[in-house]
């Protein structure tokens, strides 16, 4: 029989079910009682006396022994009681889950006499009445408005049926006036067996590890040699060895014999158990919120404010403890730990394997750039050695050849003479050399090279981490629907049937999870917001070009206007690029912001239905209007600055009296460069120190500061000691990985789009990507929630978009090559013009001549500084003379350079293509030493369940040889003893520590 005993402060209470009729008999001032449900209490042991094969629901779910708390956060806690802030108040049962809301009251006072608890406390999903309203040291709360009585109905029918599906819930009273309340939940083992088979979660056999033996002798040594080797930069984490790997098989009720079960509580680590109920979550429907399926749902009908699972303590923490989030911030996110490799299996563990895979990719990355890095500042050296034997160069520097050039602008520009050019033209010698040709080619097939090394990284990280085979559960992910599309799908079957729709959505059943194929949005209910994208993202990509153009505006318009000005007309051209730079920098950075939220909402408008789905046209959207965003300033100065700026005499004017800017005379390489080089540095730079670190230090403070205005009546015992869920509340959210790939593919596009020009490019992003992994580590183990952990085989669309930018890549740089640079007219200078062979006469060749004498009339330079009558000035273009019969036509030179360019680009880029696919076939995607042992890894996962099989029938069938009638009592102490998972005399199971080389 149940017996009342007095309840500890701060222990779990339920009311008895005789509580609810006592009317005023209740407990005595002062004293409450916890009611224990007889000798077997498997409720508070984390386990259920129910069979694991029966359903969890309906009246079983009531009949079980599922205790759910409401507990008085005012009682005081000794820490003797409070063992543990992961568990519940009982210190049993561990919390897997969080759900945090915000409540507010109208009015609230306290009677006379002791404060005493009138919420009844909930068991098992049945709400209870207040035994005795209204008497002594009861709180009287006031009236609570429409919509928080109705958010409070809809929260306490969600816990109901969170309840109705097995899980144990715990939450505070709502004792004061307003303040938040987190629902602690905690998944049962017959909760957690039943939803992994259900999600077919791989989990280790008995045989817990097999040996993955090495492809021969040298390998082993090689092997061994690298790993003593790296031995001082691996990180001090208990990871798994290359060469072992454990024998896991789907979870199955059915074959608990097969699962070393040793301990139930700790079977399926935390990182499993959250994700588990955030499944039941994501499938939980609410009725009163018209239908509502799941916690998202839920919480962007701001019902509840957040969902999370607990972090495993503090990261900071003097004790001598240590959890896995501890050692995560000691071994791997901070800075001091910058030339470590990262613990990319404890990462997995404790975040998924979907972040898992975003550090992997980033660390190979990062590892990649070494050699791009070191081949980078060997060609950057070869022009800093080559620049004295460089001849144009010195035929540009040399005063005695005096060419004087015609004037840069109308009127105020004076005749200037070409060797006052001599240091832009040393300076683009750095990097417009013959060795960033081979460089650029490096650099496509280094861009290959990295893509196939990732497939074969992630093949092989998949392999242990078990992610083969797992189809099935990501198309399952991909029928939860988003709560925007369940909105639309019932206003629109509102508009067309009225009242009649809504019933018929209220009576589908809540575990189908999808609409009928008449209850969901066409291409016709979509067009508005597809139109609407394609308008908008054509306005975007406009609005970038127009204020490219501004700029370009800017440009023409300030060089006249210090070309005016004596003191400031000698350094006009560094002036107008550098400020012209640093403004395209802040646009940029402002507009990828507003690009962000506009891709955001133009996806929302389209109204996709699943969040896989949603999350890859906001990806294309975001990539689409940033790549415009930051490349167009870029592809500006690389391709079409002074192509289009006309003659002598003939110039093409933007505005009256303002002429289109020309390229330097060493070319426009070298203003590319500094373009380049200073927006990408510029944007990692602001946006990893700024938005990365700044912003969510300001947010924090601000929701603290918001927090301590709102709180209302404070605790300050519980303020000292604030739980771990309260701690995690106070975190930032976790919004995604997609900000984190989308830096990290901007940063990919400049170190292989434009590498021609800027061969340091990867050394900058190798020195950012080093802080990158630390930051991006810092800020998941200490200023972020938990994220849930998802279970995905590849990076996704990310992949793609690599691969694209790879291909582009090639193009690009083969047009910077053969238009932007001067390698082309070189060559072609060098072996069919020149009479030596060598590049001497190159600039004189480059260089037209202009009889001033046609200048139009009110464009003749004024107040002239050269003495002697000029007659000829020079233009770099290819041209006819004055004196030819078609004079300033172009030459043939013009003809022969534009045709051997365009040959460049097509011998240029199917060379490295061809190149690229050769790398692409010689790197198979999967490693073979992978391909053979998942071959004989099902091969020695059929000889462990024949023996395991073989084993259990010879368990059942000898002592039934052995005494007549034993045959019932082996076979259930055979069926008793498989769930446990304990070793039987003769049993396979003491094979466990046993390794096979496979």
């Amino acid at each position: 029989m149940p017996e009342d005993i007095p309840l500890l402060p701060g222990s779990p209470r339920r009311l008895s079910p005789q509580a609810g009729t006592r009317g005023g008999q209740g407990p005595k001032h002062g004293q409450q009682y916890l009611q224990t449900p007889g000798p077997r209490a498997p409720g508070l042991q984390g386990s259920s006396s129910r069979d694991p094969g029966q359903p969890c629901g309906g009246e079983s779910a009531r009949s079980s022994s599922v205790i759910n708390n409401y507990l008085d956060a005012n009682e005081p806690v000794s820490l003797e009681a409070r063992l543990s802030r992961m568990h519940f108040h009982d210190n049993q049962r561990k919390v897997d889950y969080v759900l945090a809301y915000h409540y507010r009251k109208r009015g609230m006072h306290l009677a006379q006499g002791f404060p005493g608890h009138s919420l009844a406390i909930v068991s098992n999903g049945e709400t209870g009445k207040e035994p005795h309203a209204g008497g002594p040291g009861d709180i009287e709360l006031g009236p609570l408005d429409a919509l928080e009585e109705e958010r409070k109905e809809q929260r306490e029918e969600f816990e109901h049926n969170l309840m109705e599906a097995g899980l144990e819930l715990e939450k505070d009273l709502e004792n004061k006036s307003q303040g938040s309340i987190f629902v602690r939940i905690h998944a049962p083992w017959q909760v957690l067996a039943r939803e992994a088979e259900f999600l077919k979660i791989k989990v280790p056999t008995k045989k817990e590890m097999y040996e993955i033996k090495a492809g021969g002798s040298i390998a082993k040594k090689f092997s061994a040699a690298l790993q003593k080797l790296s031995s001082p930069l691996q990180p001090r984490v208990p990871e798994h060895s290359n060469k072992m790997k454990n024998l896991s098989y789907p979870f199955s009720r059915e074959k608990m014999y097969l699962y070393n079960i040793q301990e139930k509580d700790t079977f399926f680590d935390n990182a499993t158990r959250s994700r588990i109920v955030h499944e039941i979550l994501k499938r939980t429907a609410c009725s009163r919120a018209n239908n509502t399926m799941g916690i998202n749902s839920l919480i962007a009908n701001n019902i509840y404010e957040a969902a999370y699972p607990l972090h495993d303590g503090e990261y900071n923490s003097p004790e001598d403890d240590m959890n896995d989030r501890k050692l995560l911030y000691q071994e791997w996110a901070r800075y001091g730990v910058f030339y470590k490799f990262q613990p990319i299996d404890l990462i997995r563990k404790y975040f998924g394997e979907k972040i898992g895979l975003y550090f992997a990719w980033l660390g190979l990355y990062t590892s990649f750039l070494i050699p791009s890095s070191v081949i980078g500042v060997i060609v950057f050296l070869y022009g800093c050695a080559t620049i004295e034997e460089d001849i144009p160069s010195r035929e540009m520097c040399d005063q005695q050849n005096a060419f004087i050039m015609c004037p840069l602008c109308d009127k105020s520009c004076d005749y200037w003479n070409l060797s006052s050019a001599c240091g832009t033209a040393r300076a683009s010698h750095l990097f417009d050399n013959p060795a960033t040709v081979f460089f650029s080619i490096f650099m496509a097939l280094w861009a290959t090279m990295f893509l196939e090394n990732w497939k074969r990284l992630q093949m092989r990280l998949g392999y242990f981490w078990d992610l083969t085979g797992i189809e099935e559960e990501e198309e399952r992910a991909q029928e939860h629907s988003r709560p925007e599309y369940e909105t639309k799908v019932r206003e629109k079957m509102l508009k067309e049937s009225n009242k009649s729709a809504v019933q018929k959505l209220e009576t589908n059943t809540t575990e189908s999870g999808h609409e009928d194929d008449e209850d969901k949005l066409t291409w016709k209910d979509r067009f508005p917001g597809y139109l609407m994208n394609f308008a908008s993202i054509l306005f975007m990509i406009a609005l970038t070009f127009s204020i490219v153009f501004g700029v370009i505006v800017y440009r023409i318009t300030t060089a006249a206007a210090l070309s005016l000005n004596k003191a400031t007309r000698s350094n006009v051209r560094v002036t107008v690029t550098a400020t012209a730079v640093i403004i395209n920098l802040v646009v940029i950075l402002i507009l990828d912001e507003i690009y962000g939220a506009v891709a955001k909402w133009l996806t929302k408008i389209e109204v996709p239905k699943t969040e896989q789905t949603f999350e890859e046209r906001l990806i294309l959207k975001a990539f689409l209007l940033k790549f415009v965003n930051a490349y167009s300033p870029i592809f500006y100065v690389a391709f079409f600055k002074g192509r289009f700026v006309g003659r002598p005499g003939s110039y093409v004017y933007v505005f009256d009296g303002y002429r289109m800017e020309e390229c330097a005379p060493g070319g426009c390489l070298m203003e590319l460069c500094i373009q380049l080089s200073i927006i990408m540095l510029g944007k990692q730079l602001i946006q990893n120190n700024i938005f990365e670190i700044g912003v969510p230090k300001l947010k924090k403070l601000f929701r603290k500061l918001k927090d301590e205005t709102e709180a209302g009546e404070t605790d300050s015992a519980h303020s000292k000691h604030p739980e771990q869920w309260d701690l995690d509340y106070s975190l930032e959210p976790y919004t995604g990985l997609t900000p984190e790939y989308m830096e990290m593919i901007i940063q990919f596009g400049f170190v292989t789009l434009f590498v021609a020009s800027f061969p340091l490019a990867p050394v900058f992003a190798l020195l950012n990507n080093v802080i990158e992994v630390r930051l991006d580590a810092k800020k998941f183990v200490t200023e972020l929630r938990r994220p849930d952990a998802v279970r995905t085989k590849d990076i996704g669309i990310w992949f793609d978009i690599l691969s694209g930018i790879g291909k582009f890549s090639v193009i690009s740089n083969a047009f910077v090559i053969a238009i932007t640079s001067d390698f082309i007219p070189r060559l072609v200078y060098q072996y069919s013009y020149s009479h030596n062979g060598t590049l001497h006469g190159f600039v004189n060749h480059t260089l037209s001549f202009f009889n001033v004498s046609q200048l139009k009339e009110g464009t003749q330079p004024e107040n002239s500084q050269f003495d002697q009558e000029v007659q000829f000035c020079r233009f770099k273009d290819y041209r006819e003379p004055p004196w030819a019969p078609n004079p300033y036509e172009f030459s043939k030179q013009y003809w022969f350079i534009l045709s051997a360019r365009l040959a460049f680009v097509i011998i240029f880029q199917n060379l490295v293509m061809f190149l690229s696919v050769l790398v692409d076939w010689m790197i198979p995607d999967i490693p073979t030493d992978i391909s053979d042992q998942i071959k004989k890894e099902k091969s020695l996962l059929v000889d462990f369940f024949l023996k395991e099989e073989h084993e259990k029938l010879k368990l059942m069938h000898e002592p039934a040889l052995r005494s007549p009638g034993g045959g019932d009592r082996s076979r259930s102490r055979a069926a008793s003893s498989a769930p446990s998972g304990q070793s039987q005399p003769g049993s396979v199971m003491s094979l466990g520590s046993q390794h096979t080389n496979v």
